[in-house]
């Protein structure tokens, strides 16, 4: 019982890096209509510069704040020079994923190049532990609780109390109106490459820090728990990513304290096909007008 009761604690540290993350993927697809699978890619490149940094004497947060930038300015330039010229050319949707995948190689690649094959750290001090019996929380933890709870919020604000976000909202839910109702939507487009990007390098380098050591390939199976949470929550559904990622956090972490940790994904992708057998449109599935 209490190995149970300690992966609760694991799961809730997992489940706050895969919300952030997922908030971020789930947004790109829903309001710019493109299944980024660059993403891990830019979680990775993101986490190695703040790892650049924080091995410059830098604090790790000041480093999570540096891939927040990193990752906004990688996700506008990728769509700024390279997604919007193909979607200009009435790229397919299926031609857009193959786009983005090569994007994801290609970044993946340039840190392998320039970081090397092996395995690296950041310099990071866990703190004091807090403990509840067998539940354990390193004062690190509780921080990246605390800064997906912050991001939840956040996020919130500004879906439902900016007119940014009213305009997210209406994109999302038709572009074509959105646009004839004199809502500029290609600035809409840009600043949600600007926002998820900057979730996208905050969830790498939280991500890191989670995992204790990384490579330039470490954020490809986690990409495959993203996807599942996404589509467990519904796709293109911000709230609904973070109850597939609070869902698959949990279930997977306390899975891997009966059997081993390998098969943590395979449990993720059971959950995905249970719930697309029994609510194919997600737990939370998107509005119809």
């Amino acid at each position: 019982m209490d190995i149970v009761i300690a992966s609760v604690g694991f799961g809730l540290v997992t489940a706050s890096v895969l919300a952030i993350a997922s908030v971020a993927f789930t947004m790109q697809f829903g309001i710019t209509d493109v299944l980024n699978l660059s993403f891990g890619g830019v979680m990775i490149a993101s986490a190695f510069i703040a790892y650049v940094v924080n091995n410059a004497g830098v604090n790790i947060w000041i480093g999570v704040l540096v891939a927040g930038v990193a990752g906004a300015i990688i996700s506008y330039l990728i769509n700024r020079f390279v997604l919007t010229p193909f979607k200009r050319r009435n790229t397919s949707p299926i031609g857009m994923v193959i786009v983005t995948l090569a994007l994801g190689l290609i970044l993946e690649n340039l840190v392998l190049a320039v970081a090397g094959p092996n395995n690296v750290s950041y310099a990071m001090n866990s703190g004091p532990t807090l403990a509840v019996g067998a539940f354990e929380l390193t004062a690190l933890q509780i921080g990246m609780i605390a800064l997906s709870l912050i991001i939840a919020g956040a996020i919130h604000a500004l879906l439902r109390l900016t007119r940014l976000g009213k305009a997210m909202r209406a994109t999302s839910c038709n572009a074509g109106l959105a646009r004839a109702s004199g809502i500029r939507t290609e600035r809409v487009i840009a600043s949600t490459w600007l926002i998820t990007g900057a979730l996208c390098g905050i969830s790498g380098a939280a991500f890191a820090m989670n995992s204790g050591s990384f490579g330039s390939s470490s954020a490809e199976l986690f990409l495959v728990v993203i996807i599942a949470s996404v589509f467990v929550g519904g796709v293109g559904q911000p709230y609904g990513a973070m109850l597939g990622a609070l869902l698959l956090g949990l279930v997977t972490e306390v899975s891997a304290a009966f059997i081993t940790p390998d098969y943590k994904e395979v449990i993720a992708f059971i959950i995905l096909l249970g719930v697309m057998a029994l609510r194919p449109q997600g737990l939370i599935a998107r509005a119809t007008v």
